[in-house]
């Protein structure tokens, strides 16, 4: 990982820009900020490794889509529309979300005030941000701007990074994989600041999707990598052992060492937490990783017994259990760990990894994994022979020969394809960031600071919009009418 020293003060930026969220423009200054190894909350941490038998770690997934939703036609976030329709559907919950979006803010300083010692890990997608700015609602990024940046909090609360537009990573052109994560940086320095964006070394994939092509897989990880990351959350089913197996029970809950190969037998690798198979927003809802975490028994590694870590994210908003449920739960557990010691703590992702380092545990020796169906790509072609073609090739003909085999990656869900039946979406979607980076890779790499321009700006914006999940998630109809509108707009903006 690259060290940097900023020598030139970093600007203080406004998260609107033109009216747009301020995410691109100063992509040399982020990446100065991110690329660091300082520990991050080793020096604030009140857990001691010794003391604690197992520990879990809860993250909640917050989105709402960019829609051209307006009255007439405007980029809207989708929770104004539901303001703004309440009659249609579940809009009536509107208000619901928006406490839902907040409510962290209130539970964390409750919770510190009445001696508890709460974790948690949030992840906020840039459409979702820019929305709630967009709408005024200075109440909910006020509440989350104190546990963001208020000392009193930061060491109870971790923010992970995501794609800007909640765009699933596989079906995502690739050059754009790194323009969505950098814009989230960006855009999240924009509204809580250099020293909240220094902290956010964890990262928090859409659907939990992981890439299973070789060469996607390598350059997110790549991306990832570039962008400061130390580590990912990985959904249990989408990887497998080196040996093409699934992961043996107790390798799920401590740290493991995702292995990216490309079509070039190039390799990279990341620590990846493993977020276990369940229906999660239930689980979350009722804190069942807390009750997990009380059956299990330390491991060694390293020579170094450690406390194993039970991991899941779920969405903070949807569905009555998080609605109703959660609040009356998260609560309950952290008053009751309060009152009786029983060695389970919650921990969150890199506060856990960096104990894990500081007690001697060397990251090499956490088992490896690859994505899911890699093995069978890598019995056909000899890693150290590859070739782009080779792997290609070996592709093609699993695909004929093995009914199991696919390439679209997985996600949390194992009977939702992000590619098939969408290609009224997806070719579009392909269409817009090929026009995008025609115009505009060779301009900035002659002049960077042509990501400043309002016109680059706008490029970006309808080129990541379009990458949106919710597009293909919602299925055919006003969703994919949304989808062509957003294409249409963004090749008017490029031509």
């Amino acid at each position: 990982m690259i060290k940097s020293n900023v020598l030139t003060p970093f600007p203080i930026l406004e998260d609107l820009r033109s009216g747009l969220p301020n995410f691109c423009g100063w992509e040399a200054e982020i990446q100065a900020l991110v690329n660091h190894n300082n520990p991050i909350f080793l020096s604030q941490t009140n857990l001691k490794l010794d003391k604690i038998k197992a520990g879990f770690a809860c993250a909640l997934h917050f989105h709402q889509p960019t829609i051209p939703g307006g009255i007439n036609g405007e980029l809207i976030s989708n929770l104004q529309y539901m303001f703004e329709h309440s009659q249609e559907g579940d809009n009536h919950n509107a208000e619901v979300f928006a406490w839902c979006y907040r409510r962290m803010g209130e539970f964390i300083p409750e919770l510190i005030s009445q001696g508890c010692n709460p974790r948690i890990m949030l992840d906020y997608s840039g459409n979702l941000l820019w929305g709630l700015r967009q709408m005024g609602r200075d109440d909910i990024l006020n509440d989350l701007k104190k546990i963001a940046c208020d000392p009193n909090y930061q060491p109870y609360v971790e923010w992970l990074g995501t794609m800007w537009s909640h765009a699933v990573i596989p079906s995502t052109p690739i050059p754009d994989i790194l323009l969505q994560i950098q814009a989230w940086q960006h855009h999240f320095a924009s509204i809580f600041g250099e020293d909240a964006l220094k902290r956010v070394k964890g990262f928090s994939p859409p659907e939990m999707h992981l890439p299973n092509h070789p060469d996607t897989l390598y350059e997110y990880i790549k991306a990832l990598k570039s962008c400061g990351y130390r580590w990912l959350l990985v959904q249990e089913h989408s990887v497998e052992t080196l040996e093409g197996l699934g992961l043996p029970h107790d390798q799920k809950y401590i740290p493991n060492r995702l292995i990216a190969r490309n079509s070039q037998g190039e390799t990279l690798s990341m620590i990846a937490l493993i977020k276990t198979q369940g229906s999660d927003t239930k689980l979350v809802a009722q804190m069942q990783p807390y009750f997990e975490a009380k059956t299990k028994e330390k491991k060694s590694i390293s020579g170094v017994n450690i406390p194993p870590l039970v991991s899941q994210i779920a969405d903070g908003e949807n569905g009555g259990v998080m609605m109703n449920e959660y609040p009356r739960d998260f609560l309950r557990i952290f008053y009751e760990l309060r009152d009786q010691n029983n060695g389970v703590v919650a921990m969150n992702g890199t506060e856990y990894l960096e104990l894990l380092e500081a007690s001697g545990v060397n990251p090499e020796d956490y088992p490896a994994c690859q994505a899911v169906n890699q093995h069978k790509i890598w019995q056909k072609v000899d890693p150290n022979q590859a070739t782009p073609e080779l792997v290609e090739t070996a592709i093609a003909s699993l695909k004929q020969t093995d009914h199991q085999f696919q390439m679209e990656g997985a996600s949390w869900t194992n009977n939702l394809s992000w590619v098939q039946g969408y290609e009224n979406v997806l070719e579009p979607m392909k269409e817009l960031s090929i026009a995008f980076h025609k115009k505009y890779d060779s301009l900035v790499q002659e002049n960077p600071n042509i990501t400043q321009e309002s016109d680059y700006q706008q490029a970006l914006l309808y080129n990541l919009l379009l990458q949106t999940s919710c597009f293909r998630y919602w299925g055919q109809g006003t969703w994919t009418d949304y989808a062509r509108e957003l294409y249409r707009r963004g090749m008017e903006v490029l031509n």
